[in-house]
């Protein structure tokens, strides 16, 4: 029973080793897909194109509370959507704010069959 609330996912990205391709649990699968929506680019993937908050494209815009409310509405959009099934939709927080150079996004959320929480932030800033 326990493998079918928490079975093993393929890693991201995906690596192979000598035993084969590494798996993630379900808490890490998740931290990963949030890893890929966050970088991917709005129209990268073909099949797709709405996938993506494509933050790495706002890094180089001037930094304040209107790039922050911006980015906000879209990683609830993308985050939404990409973690549907996987994450209790009721517990999905995202606050975004600006701190000097740097843009702030946090994210908590509660896995949707174990209950799991987790949040962490990401500071984002010019070069990185």
């Amino acid at each position: 029973m326990p493998r079918l609330i928490n079975p093993d996912y393929l890693a991201f990205p995906l690596r192979i080793t000598a035993d084969g391709a590494t798996t993630s649990g379900r808490a890490a699968h998740v931290r990963e897909q949030i890893e890929q929506v966050l970088f991917t680019e709005p129209g990268e993937r073909v099949f797709r194109p709405e996938f993506g908050a494509g933050i790495r494209a706002l890094i180089f815009e001037p930094n304040g509370s209107v790039l922050a409310g911006i980015l906000h509405k879209r990683l609830i959009d993308s985050l939404s959507d990409a973690l549907q099934g996987e994450v209790d939709p009721k517990s999905l927080e995202v606050k975004v704010h600006a701190e000097g150079e740097k843009l702030l996004v946090w994210i908590a959320y509660a896995l949707a069959t174990i209950g799991h929480s987790e949040s962490y932030e990401i500071p984002l800033s010019g070069g990185s």
